[in-house]
Parts: C-alpha cells; structure tokens; sequence
C-alpha cells in the first residue's frame, strides 16, 4: 500500500491527473445523452427568427447550441418526434417551440402546410442533440466540403474580405452550421476551404461558384447593383416576398412555371440615378397598362436572368421602393412553387451580400452522407478498442507482468483522452484525417512506452534508476522533435486538408512526450522500484 501511495504523491503522476480532469471537463460528457433536437440554424427573416430565436454563432460549443425540448407542449426527444410533432401542425395556428432556455411563440408562413419540410419552412436547420463538447468533422457528420480557388493572385486583405463574404451569404441563406477557413499549399498558392454540415452538394454548388455580381440596367446603363451601398433593405417576410399573387403559377409544356417576388429598398443616391435614366425614356401602353419603352433588365455575373417593365408612373421619379421578380419551373405544379422560392432566396442573398472581391473556381468538392459517417465513427471505435487490447495483449506476453501491462494501457488511454480535450477545448473538428492522427500517437506512444519500460527494467539491475529515465527520456524526446518536424509540412500539405492530421498528431505526442509518458516512468519506477 505504501508503494501506490507514494505513486500518487509524485509531481508527475499529479500532473498527468490534473489534465486528464481538466480534459474531461472540457469534453463535458453526457453518459445518459440529451433529449431533443439542436438548433444548427436560423433562417434570416424566418417565422423562428421574428419569434427570437437567435442564430447561433459558428464559435459556440456544441453543448452550448439552444436544444428544442417540446413543440406545442409535446415532448421532444429526437429528429423523429420533431418532424412528427412539426407534421401534426394546424394552418393559421400559432407554433410554441420550447427549449432548454425559454418558450416561443412562432407565426407560421402561409406555404408551411404545403412545404416538403416544415423544419426549413420555419426558418429552422436541426439535428441530434450533442452528447459532448467534441465536433465532429464532415467525414462523420455528413455534408458537403468545397475547396474554393481564386482565378486570380489575391492579397491577404482581399482573401479575408471574400472569406467574411462568404460566411455572410451562406449565413443569410440559412447555412450557419459552416466551417470557412483559408488555406495556402507548399507552391503559396491560396484556397477557401468550406465545410458545412447536414447539406447536400447541390444547395451550395452554384451559390459558392458564382461571383455574384448583381446588376440592375436599363440599356448599357447600370441602376443598381447588389450590396448594401445600393440596396439598404431586401424584404424575406411573407408580407412583400414569395410567390406572385398577380402572376401566380402557369402550365407550360412539360411542366408548370411560377412567378416569384420581393420588394428592395434603394438607397437615396440609387433611387436618384434611377430617376436621371427613367427621365427621357418613352412611355407605352397596351393591354397591361403602361409602362417605359425600355425595361429594367436584371444581370447575374453578367448574364441577364430577368427583365422588368418599368411603370408609367416612375417615370423620373426618385422612388426607393422597387419590386424584384423572376420564376422557378418543375415538373408540376408544386415542384415549380419549390423551384421558384429557391431562385428567389438565392438571388435575395447575393443581392444582400454583393459580389465577391474575386472569382472563385470549385477545384474539389466531396460529399458525404451522414449514415456513411456514422458507420466510420462505428468502425473506428471498434478498430481503437481492438488496438488497444492487441496493444496490452502483447506487453503481456512480452512482460508476463500486469503490473507494467496495466499503467501502460491506463497512460495510452489518458493520451487519447488529453488529445479530445484538446480539440474540445479550442472547438477543433474531428474528421478521418484527425483520427488517422489519434492513431499514429498511440503507435508512437507504444514505442516510447515499451522503450521506457525497457530502460527502468535495465535500471532495476543496475539500481541506477535515474540515469536510466534519462536516458529513455533522451532517446523519446529526440523521436518527438523528429516527427513533429515532419508533420509541420503537412500543416500546408493538400490545401490544408491534412491540418486535422497534423494537429491532432502535433497534439497528441506533445501531451505524451510532455506529461503522460514522463508520469508513466515515475509509476512504473515505484511500482518495480
């Protein structure tokens, strides 16, 4: 008893304690799990929004996201009893949605009976509630990783210009759950890497490619563009956007089209540039009213995708108030209204954000399900938990001692336990390359374990215990400063994809090198000394 008593009364073994207490309380585990559904985000001028929801921020950890416990005082518990409790809703009824922080009293849009998904027609993204600080990366959550490249050199300032862009469009088209980060490769070449989570690549593809330069002309001349110098206000309420009462929706061949709008505020110097151009411009009529000779004609990335008739009654008048329109096509009716909501979202948020400093070029995107990723996590929690009983099986057989067999496997472990810490505690995601990492550390650590172990068994013969530590120590710090020179490289490596490699990797042999494997030589020279 005196020999583990003395164990614990080592600075070393104190040490390694007190950081595995503080991982644990980063990673704030919840053995039991957690009833209801996160909020992953909140759609900009949604019926969750106007409710108060707050959408929220991309830093915040996962324990920290607002959880959804009830809706309409029915409880709960998971993504199923959500969308059958969101089914069961009633038109023109009020919506209370009840978190973990307070009630809300949500108003529901007119298309939300008809929607395809309630969730999303109330302006709210959702998905399981977190049992743990740790993020995990898209490998495991599912969604879709873009890498962006600019067509043209850009400088630092213009690359964090365009990265704030990005976040801001994604954010105002209900995408908050995103992960943007630059990148640079060992040729200095720079990327926009995006990652975002519990999406598909279709819904983001043609929103990241596109420039989104946004133009409103009549003839060559320019009345407006997209951003807020010219554009103070864009409405995404139901009251002044959705689909055209007037114009509604039309057979076509093959399918059926529908009219979408919004209205704009202009800023007074726009309004002003609008009613200089209108002045001259002819005036016609016909059986539609009247209207100017020549029309309003919208460009996207300079390519026309709508023209508008201008009203008689703008002519030279400086009016700040301008309705925007455009159309959506499907296969029937409501697949058209679909389409058509889709276009109008997405040209509300390149008009909010304004264009890009650059253009940018998809030169990689992946996307993965999150069932797949579910069945990586699985394999991998399988794969370590053999590992480490391979590991201890054979120190079995090479010792035939449970007493250097066991604090070896417990020091393996406080390892793994130090690195999630880590990534919890700075809000790093775990993907396959992390992992990958997690796993070259606990090779690595088995070597310097065993060649410690060795060295102290060699001390025990010569009772020369320290200067066999040191020596064991010696030879483990000069394989850490090694590696670890190798892994700086792949930092840049692949567009910055392999970082989650080598920092958990970095990570991972410096909490061994400094703290768990110095506190396993100070147990295993007790408990043999």
């Amino acid at each position: 008893m005196g020999k583990i008593s003395d164990i614990f009364k080592d600075w070393k073994v104190i040490m390694l304690l007190l950081f595995l207490l503080f991982a644990i309380f980063s990673i704030q585990p919840q053995i039991f799990g957690n009833d209801g559904v996160a909020i992953k985000s909140v759609m900009k001028n949604s019926s969750a929004e106007l409710a108060g929801i707050q959408n929220p921020s991309a830093k915040l950890s996962p324990l920290g996201r607002e959880v959804i416990i009830a809706i309409n005082n029915k409880p709960v518990a998971n993504i199923q009893e959500y969308y059958s409790s969101l089914s069961d809703i009633e038109e023109n009824k009020t919506i209370r949605v009840t978190t973990d922080k307070k009630t809300y009293t949500l108003l529901p849009p007119p298309d939300l009976i008809s929607a395809p998904d309630h969730g999303s027609a109330l302006g709210l993204r959702v998905g399981e509630a977190p049992s743990s600080n740790l993020k995990k990366g898209l490998d495991l959550e599912g969604g879709t990783r873009v890498v962006l490249k600019p067509t043209t050199k850009i400088s630092a300032d213009d690359l964090e210009i365009t990265i704030q862009n990005l976040q801001e469009r994604l954010n105002v088209f209900g995408l908050s759950d995103v992960v943007i980060k630059s990148a640079s490769d060992l040729a200095g070449d720079s990327f926009i890497v995006i990652e975002i989570a519990g999406v598909t690549e279709d819904e983001v593809k043609e929103l990241l490619a596109k420039q989104g330069k946004f133009e409103a002309k009549i003839g060559n001349d320019t009345v407006f563009l997209g951003g807020k110098e010219d554009i103070t206000y864009v409405c995404r309420s139901a009251d002044c956007s959705g689909i055209d009462p007037n114009a509604g929706c039309s057979a076509i061949e093959g399918g059926s089209i529908c009219r979408f709008f919004f209205s704009i505020t202009l800023s007074s110097e726009a309004a002003e540039r609008q009613a200089e151009l209108t002045r001259d411009i002819p005036i016609v009529s016909d059986q539609q009213g009247s209207y100017l000779q020549d029309p309003l004609t919208l460009y996207l990335d300079d390519e026309a995708v709508d023209t508008l008739n201008i009203g008689a009654e703008l002519k030279g008048r400086a009016t700040t108030n301008i309705q925007i329109s455009g159309s959506g096509q499907g296969r029937n009716q409501q697949e058209a209204i679909n389409d058509a909501l889709h276009n109008m979202k997405r040209l509300q948020t390149i008009i909010i954000t304004g264009s890009l400093p650059v253009k940018l070029d998809v030169v990689k995107m992946d996307t993965l399900s999150p069932t797949l990723g579910k069945e990586f996590l699985n394999n991998l929690l399988l794969i370590g938990v053999l590992a480490i009983l391979a590991v201890v099986s054979v120190i079995m057989i090479r010792y035939r001692n449970m007493k250097i067999a066991l604090p070896m496997a417990l020091v393996l472990l406080s390892e793994q336990v130090l690195i999630l810490g880590f990534a919890a505690l700075v809000g790093w995601n775990l993907d396959l390359a992390a992992i990958t990492g997690i796993i070259i550390v606990v090779g690595t650590g088995v070597d310097h374990l065993i060649m410690i172990t060795d060295e102290v068994l060699k001390g025990e013969a010569t009772s020369d215990w320290k200067k066999k530590i040191k020596q064991a120590m010696f030879i483990v710090m000069g394989a850490y400063f090694t590696t670890l020179s190798g892994m700086v490289p792949l930092w840049f490596a692949g567009a910055g994809l392999l970082k989650g490699f080598a920092f958990t990797t970095i990570a991972g042999l410096s909490f061994g090198v400094l703290i768990a494997r110095p506190a396993y030589a100070a147990m295993i020279k007790h408990i043999l000394k």
